[in-house]
C-alpha cells in the first residue's frame, strides 16, 4: 500500500521501485486505506497483524489505532524502510519475513486481528493460511473482485467453488465494498474489493477434520461436472452400489454434481467416508 507521490519521500528513506514480480501495486486514496482501516472495528487495545504494508500508508492508521501492530513484508527494501519509519513508535513491530511460512498465531502471541493488501498471485494461499487456528478473531483483506465474488458465492453459481466451501465451513465472508483499479499506483488489470472474513462461533467441522474437508472438496470440484456418482467412485474407488449407498447416508442425490452442494452437504460426506473407512 502507498501514500499519495505529493508525499513519497526524496533521498533517505525513498520508496524502493516497484516489485513488479511481487504483486506489488500499492493503494493510495486516502479515503478507502480509511474505510479498510474503520473496517476492523478497532477499540485501541487489540493486535493487529498487517500482511503486506509496503509504503506504510495503511500502516500509518492502524499505528494510531491499535493497542500493538506487526506488520509482515516479505521486500527486505520496503522492510528496512519501515523499520525507519516507525522506530519511534513503541507499538510497532516491522517483521521481514514471508508470511505463507509465519504462524500468524505465534506472531501475535494472543488474540489479534488481520488485514492486508494481499498479492492477487498468492491470494488464496494466504486466506487459507490464515483460517490455520489459532485464527485471527477478524480479518480485512483486500483481494481482486473475483476472488471476492467466489467467496459470497451461492451454491449452482459458476462463481461457486473450492474457496467458497472451505471458508463457509469455519466463517463468514462479506464483501464490504469495491476498489477501482485508479485507486492504485500502478493500477492492476483488475477490479478489487474488501472483503470481511470472521470465524464461526461454532464451525462447521473440527480442526481435524478442515485438511480432510479441503482435500475432498478441491477434488470433488475438480470434476465439478461430473455426477456425484462418478465423483465418489472416483475419489474412493467404489463400484456405483457402494457409491450410491456412500451418498444415500450422507442425505446427496448420486446425480447431482459438486457444484449444488452446501458446504454442510460436503461435511457430511466427509463423515460418512471417515465412518466407512
Amino acid at each position: 500500500m502507498a501514500r499519495d507521490d505529493a508525499d513519497v519521500p526524496r533521498g533517505r528513506g525513498a520508496f524502493p521501485p516497484t516489485r513488479k514480480s511481487l504483486g506489488q501495486h500499492f493503494l493510495t486514496d486516502r479515503r478507502i486505506l480509511a474505510r479498510i482501516a474503520d473496517a476492523l472495528h478497532l477499540t485501541g487495545g487489540e493486535t493487529v497483524l498487517e500482511i503486506g504494508p509496503g509504503r506504510g500508508a495503511l500502516t500509518d492508521l492502524l499505528a494510531e489505532r491499535a493497542g500493538r501492530l506487526i506488520a509482515i513484508e516479505y521486500d527486505r527494501a520496503l522492510a528496512e524502510l519501515l523499520r525507519q519509519r516507525y522506530a519511534r513508535r513503541n507499538n510497532v513491530l516491522v517483521a521481514e519475513a514471508d508470511v505463507l511460512t509465519v504462524s500468524l498465531g505465534e506472531l501475535a502471541a494472543g488474540p489479534y486481528v488481520l488485514v492486508g493488501n494481499v498479492p492477487y498471485y498468492i491470494t488464496t494461499p494466504i486466506l487459507f493460511h490464515a483460517l490455520t487456528p489459532p485464527r485471527a478473531e477478524r480479518a480485512v483483506y483486500l483481494v481482486q473482485r473475483e476472488v471476492a465474488d467466489r467467496l459470497g458465492a451461492a451454491a449452482g453459481t459458476k462463481e461457486y467453488g473450492g474457496l467458497t466451501v472451505n471458508v463457509a465451513a469455519v466463517a463468514r465472508a462479506e464483501t464490504l465494498f469495491r476498489v477501482p483499479a485508479g485507486a492504485f499506483s500502478p493500477p492492476p488489470k483488475v477490479e478489487s474489493a474488501v472483503v470481511r472474513i470472521t470465524p464461526l462461533a461454532t464451525p462447521l467441522v473440527t480442526p481435524d477434520e478442515e485438511r480432510p474437508l479441503r482435500t475432498l472438496v478441491q477434488n470433488a470440484f475438480g470434476m465439478r461436472r461430473k455426477q456425484m456418482r462418478r465423483v465418489v467412485r472416483s475419489l474412493y474407488a467404489l463400484d456405483a452400489p457402494a457409491a450410491n449407498a456412500m451418498l444415500a447416508a450422507a442425505q446427496i442425490d448420486p446425480e447431482v454434481r459438486p457444484e449444488t452442494l452446501s458446504p454442510e452437504q460436503f461435511v457430511g460426506l466427509l463423515r460418512v467416508q471417515k465412518a466407512r473407512a
